[in-house]
């Protein structure tokens, strides 16, 4: 009865309670020409012409695997085993329910808990929830976390946090009693001296991003030490391949650490579903939003896993709850979990240097071209920033490389109007050699 539609008696008992006495006498405050009194809807398909419809519209896009993108800013394509597609797809995993319902099984339960163990080891942290819903969200809910555990109302975020995770931070904090100040940057990392200023004794939490958004090494663990100094607990977000090379928060003193763990065993697939990793020190565990999976024995003494911690709305009074976060990406952990188990410590070192030899291959190749330029001087990962000169658009430069079959960086300038000229590349273990000399082959045209 959920989805069955009024009657017409339904409608007039509620037009009656309302008290007009018809539906146009309710919708008289809009203006007619606003009013939409039919819709245009073209007649029902039978069930192959549907399909012809949905094969025609599938046909308009690309496949990420039919070109070679260099495109980064937050979704990377990277190489997704097949044995992760196998484990992941059988039936015991692959249920609509099994993301929401955790307590459905041992094993899910099991999986789970040691998706959360993984997690800490490739953060060095202490504890880690379930997964969220995304690294953007998981951010937002750091800075909630951070809120309640200090009882100040100030947010400080980087310029080069990723966009999108600031307006989702934003959005979040819209409706408290809170203010999100946001530190310039300089020579495209965190400016400390601006920091420094900034900094009081009402920082609830500052959130810095690693690499940031224009691809550079940020100094976490003199940024860390600064916002300590203020009683305030440092947000680290993190991108989980490049802990292969570079320290893990937990080695920086972040109280928080959050990622995008999509790109462990999941592919980019237009943009989502994606994985929110969160984990804590110890002393922010019961703050920590979403749900937790413990490791007990039963009263035989065997080894079972029970839904430990679960702060939200549905389990305990609503303004005890944590957040209103209800659920986890429980099929994308499970990926996660398979595809950090069969690549291990040493996988992850190897796949995080591919990433990183290819990455300076392709920016010295890159700048060999004359009309560009490194944005910054600064260190680097899989993702750089660079400027081309006045006379050279990105338009120009992005239908030049789609019509080679190449997606080029992302243009900056609608995130940051000061960088019209800019673009930040990437580079996976997925593009080889080859694929980055076409490139220059292909870019040397337009000169």
């Amino acid at each position: 009865m959920d989805y069955a539609p009024n009657t017409d008696e339904q409608l007039q008992e509620m037009l009656r309670t309302i008290g007009v006495s018809s539906f146009d006498e309710l919708i008289s405050q809009i203006p007619a020409g606003l009013r939409q009194q039919t819709l245009d809807v073209p007649p029902g398909l039978s069930e192959p012409q549907v399909l012809e419809l949905c094969e025609a519209l599938a046909r308009r896009n690309q496949p990420l695997g039919e070109v070679t993108s260099f495109a980064g800013a937050g979704a990377y394509p990277h190489l997704v085993p097949t044995v992760v597609d196998a484990l992941s797809s059988r039936g015991e995993w692959l249920t609509p329910y099994t993301p929401y319902q955790a307590e459905a099984s041992q094993g899910t339960l099991q999986a789970i808990y040691e998706f959360q163990t993984m997690v800490c080891e490739l953060l060095q942290m202490d504890v880690a929830n379930a997964s969220l819903y995304d690294g953007a969200s998981s951010a937002a809910e750091a800075a909630l976390v951070s809120l309640r555990a200090t009882q100040r109302p100030r947010v400080l975020v980087s310029e080069a946090l990723h966009p999108h995770i600031r307006q989702v931070i934003v959005t979040y904090l819209s409706g408290m009693d809170a203010v999100v100040q946001e530190i310039p940057t300089v020579n495209g990392v965190t400016d400390l001296e601006a920091l420094g200023k900034a900094l009081r004794e009402d920082v609830a939490c500052l959130l810095m991003q690693q690499p940031n958004v224009f691809g550079c090494l940020e100094p976490m663990t003199q940024t860390g030490q600064l916002v300590h100094r203020f009683g305030g607990l440092f947000v680290a977000s993190v991108y989980p391949i490049s802990l292969g090379l570079l320290q893990p928060p937990g080695a920086y003193g972040a109280d928080i650490a959050v990622a995008e763990g999509r790109c462990l065993g999941s592919p980019v697939a237009y943009g989502g579903p994606a994985l929110g990793l969160m984990a804590t020190t110890a002393e922010l565990v019961r703050r920590i939003p979403g749900r937790l999976v413990g490791c007990t024995v039963d009263a035989a003494g065997r080894r079972g896993y029970t839904l430990t911690l679960q702060t939200r709305e549905q389990h305990i009074r609503r303004e005890k709850a944590t957040s209103n976060i209800c659920t986890n990406e429980g099929w994308l952990a499970l990926r996660a979990t398979i595809f950090l188990s069969l690549l291990g410590p040493q996988g992850m070192r190897e796949l995080a240097q591919l990433n990183l030899e290819k990455a300076h291959y392709a920016r010295r190749r890159l700048l060999e071209l004359p009309w560009i330029s490194a944005a910054y001087d600064q260190p680097v990962f899989n993702e750089f920033t660079l400027r081309y000169d006045a006379a050279m658009s990105t338009e120009v430069i992005d239908r030049a490389l789609r019509r080679a079959g190449m997606v080029g960086g992302v243009p900056l300038g609608p995130w940051y109007p000061t960088l019209p000229q800019a673009s930040v590349w990437c580079v996976t273990e997925l593009i080889s050699k080859a694929r980055i000399d076409r490139l220059i082959e292909v870019l040397r045209g337009l000169a």
